[in-house]
C-alpha cells in the first residue's frame, strides 16, 4: 500500500481513484495523425459501452510536477492502453513506452494498439498488442472481457488471505478499480478496523476508503 514516484519518494499526497476508468496513452497535442484519431474514436466506442471512462495526461491540470501527476493518475485507474503509428515523433512515442513502464512498475493492466504500418520497438517485441484493423472491435473486447474476468479474481484472491489483509485490501483495491463495486469498501472497512497498522498504511488504506464519499459527492453535483 505504500508507493514511490519516479524520484523514488513516498507519495503521499491524496491519489483520487477513478473505478471503471482507462488511462489513454498516445499523442494529444495537434495535429493528429488521421490514424490515430480513428483509433481513438472507434475505441471510444467500445469503452462508452462498457462506460469506462476515458483519462489521459491533459484530463487534470494539477499545477505540480508533470510525472508525479502522470504516476499519481497511473495509481488511478485499472488499466492503460497505448495508441502508436508511425506517423508520430519519435519522441512523443518515447514517452507513451515510458507511461507504460509506470503502469506495468505499478501493476496495472496494459495494452497496445497499433497501425498496421508500425514495428513495436525491440525492447516491447514479447509484450501483446491489438493492431488496428477490420477485427479491432473484436480484439479490444476480448481484452476488456479478461480484464473484468480479473475482477472477480481479485475479490477470490482478497476473501482467501485472512492471513495476510494488507494483500487482501489490495486485491479487493484491485477488483474495485476495475468494477467500481462499493462492496470492497465495506470489506476493505472491516479488516482495516480490526488491524493495527502503521501510520503511512492507515493513510494510504484511508485514502482509499475516502473515495466512496468524493464519487457520492460527485453523483449529487
Amino acid at each position: 500500500m505504500i508507493y514511490y514516484n519516479h524520484d523514488r519518494e513516498v507519495i503521499t499526497d491524496f491519489i483520487s481513484y477513478e473505478p471503471r476508468s482507462c488511462f489513454i496513452m498516445t499523442q494529444l497535442g495537434l495535429p493528429l495523425p488521421n490514424i490515430v484519431e480513428k483509433i481513438r474514436a472507434d475505441l471510444s466506442t467500445e469503452l462508452s459501452k462498457r462506460k469506462i471512462v476515458e483519462l489521459d495526461a491533459n484530463s487534470y491540470i494539477k499545477g505540480k510536477d508533470f510525472l508525479n501527476k502522470i504516476w499519481k493518475q497511473v495509481l488511478a485507474v485499472p488499466m492503460g492502453i497505448a495508441i502508436v503509428s508511425k506517423e508520430m515523433k519519435v519522441t512523443t512515442i518515447s514517452n507513451i513506452f515510458y507511461e507504460i513502464g509506470v503502469l506495468n512498475a505499478l501493476g496495472k493492466e496494459t495494452i497496445v494498439i497499433k497501425s498496421s504500418d508500425y514495428d513495436i520497438p525491440s525492447d516491447f517485441i514479447r509484450t501483446e498488442y491489438i493492431e488496428y484493423d477490420d477485427d479491432f472491435s473484436d480484439k479490444i473486447n476480448k481484452f476488456l472481457d479478461q480484464i473484468f474476468e480479473l475482477a472477480d479474481h481479485y475479490e477470490l484472491m482478497g476473501e482467501s488471505l485472512e492471513a495476510n489483509p494488507l494483500l487482501a485490501i489490495d486485491y479487493f483495491k484491485r477488483a474495485y478499480l476495475i468494477n467500481g463495486n462499493s462492496e470492497y469498501f465495506m470489506k476493505t472497512k472491516v479488516i482495516s478496523d480490526g488491524k493495527d497498522f502503521d501510520m503511512q498504511t492507515k493513510h494510504c488504506i484511508n485514502n482509499f476508503l475516502s473515495t466512496e464519499k468524493r464519487l457520492k459527492m460527485r453523483s449529487k453535483k
